[in-house]
């Protein structure tokens, strides 16, 4: 089943380089991963074909107008009708969202899909979000020009955990987040590294070994470490949902922050 994506957008030529670059690229040429791109000048009226306005109450900025947000929806929602797809839900990219998260990316990756609302200007009059819009989504507490680049990074998730996109299947699964921590270190040759400056720098021992059950400890224990100093909320998320085990705990027992 394909994930089909419509996009919403003020600026669709944003789109088309990133779906011919890198492995993702097969998810997008096999469509696997669906993409309609809907330019919200082409719903607009008027000589100018004009998209937004001041708002109410005065203030800085532009307000995206409801009108041609509806003709866009609307047409998507006949096209979406006329594949035999079903309705999809639409997804407007805000810093009011709630954060993106692997797991949601995981749900999205194996849903039909969604229909993503890149907003610009000052925002997108309040009534199109409380009519339409499903879900707010959030890429961080920052603020972007417009929902292109958080579209594009929701595809870029998405498109990576689709079947036959990544050269080994098993790669999205070592991912951070994947099983609710940060990834471990990952390292290539040489074996030994010589720095511009003289410095050498080598890698872990265990590595090396050949002793797989070793080196699958060993990674655990990075994974907790590195995620107990940078993120140790989601430690505490992994203990409330039973998933450190006693080995684990009393490595972080011991472990100095």
């Amino acid at each position: 089943m394909a994930v089909r994506f419509d996009v919403i957008t003020l600026f669709p030529d944003l789109f088309a380089p990133f779906q011919a670059v890198g492995v993702n690229r097969r998810a997008f040429e096999s469509r696997a991963v669906d993409v309609h791109l809907w330019p919200l000048r082409d719903h607009a009226e008027g000589v100018y074909r004009r998209v937004d306005d001041r708002p109410f109450g005065g203030g800085p900025g532009m307000v995206m107008l409801v009108e041609p947000l509806v003709r866009a929806l609307q047409a998507i929602r006949a096209a979406q009708q006329a594949a035999g797809g079903e309705r999809l839900p639409v997804i407007m990219f805000s810093p009011a969202g709630r954060p993106l998260t692997q797991s949601r990316v995981q749900a999205l990756a194996q849903s039909p899909g969604a229909v993503l609302l890149c907003g610009r200007y000052e925002g997108v009059d309040q009534r199109f979000i409380d009519a339409y819009v499903d879900e707010e989504v959030s890429m961080g507490d920052y603020v972007l020009s417009g929902g292109e680049l958080p579209a594009l990074t929701l595809m870029d998730a998405v498109a990576r955990l689709q079947p036959g996109v990544l050269h080994d299947a098993a790669s999205h699964e070592q991912d951070s987040f994947s099983d609710g921590l940060l990834d471990c270190p990952h390292y290539s040759r040489p074996e030994v590294l010589t720095l511009p400056e003289g410095q050498e720098m080598g890698v872990p021992s265990v590595l090396m070994s050949g002793h797989h059950a070793q080196i699958a400890r060993w990674r655990r224990e990075q994974q907790l470490a590195i995620t107990a100093r940078r993120r140790p909320e989601l430690i505490e998320a992994a203990r409330a949902r039973g998933e450190l085990s006693k080995q684990d705990e009393h490595f972080l027992s011991n472990l100095q922050l």
